[in-house]
């Protein structure tokens, strides 16, 4: 964090550059399958993409959050990270409850006007709930004194996390569509939290 002094404001900015990494493909995520719970093992391609991760991502990060999610676990530690990572719970995947391992036009079979971001998922969470526990990421980031943070997690909670950290609903996360293995950057432009890149 450093400050200076515009016209008699002092205004801080925070020099914290945030790695968001989603998992490597699993044999649901390729299908197009909900995945919240289900503890799934990457397919041979998403053990792969992960270790091409590992020239892509600092090699000594000040800090690794990862979710308990064995496909999130090892892309972190194909990518090279997986000794310094710490657990964070609150990076595991939208709960879609009783809509987990079905595909989007399955769902809608029965449900036409289903909209996960707008109706969230029965005996599952909202996009609202997803929000509350990217928010207290985002809060353990910012009270960190890490200057750079990798974080291992999946396709919707990050699309979550990085609307938040822009300071949008939680919603906005549907316009930031995430493949897997790839790496996004949330930084600052002085005194504003932003998105750098996406989905690259």
């Amino acid at each position: 964090m450093f400050v200076w002094v515009t016209a008699g404001i002092v205004e801080a900015v925070s020099t914290l550059e945030v790695l968001l990494v989603r998992h490597g493909a699993t044999e649901w995520s390729a299908a197009g399958r909900h995945t919240g719970i289900t503890d799934l093992p990457l397919t041979p391609e998403g053990e792969a993409a992960a270790s091409a991760l590992r020239d892509r991502l600092p090699a000594r990060p000040d800090l690794v959050l990862v979710s308990p999610r064995r496909r999130a676990l090892d892309t972190c530690r194909l990518a090279g990270l997986g000794a310094d990572a710490e657990v964070d719970d609150d990076l595991r995947e939208w709960d879609y409850g009783a809509y987990e391992g079905l595909t989007t036009p399955q769902i809608r079979s029965t449900r036409p006007d289903w909209d996960q971001w707008r109706d969230g998922c029965p005996d599952g969470e909202t996009a609202l709930r997803v929000g509350e526990r990217a928010d207290r990421v985002i809060a353990r980031l910012l009270a960190s004194d890490a200057k750079v943070a990798v974080l291992f997690a999946h396709g919707h909670l990050l699309r979550v996390l990085g609307a938040r950290w822009a300071e949008l609903p939680p919603e906005a996360g549907a316009v930031l569509f995430l493949d897997p293995a790839t790496v996004s950057t949330l930084g600052w432009e002085r005194e504003r939290r932003v998105i750098r890149r996406w989905n690259a």
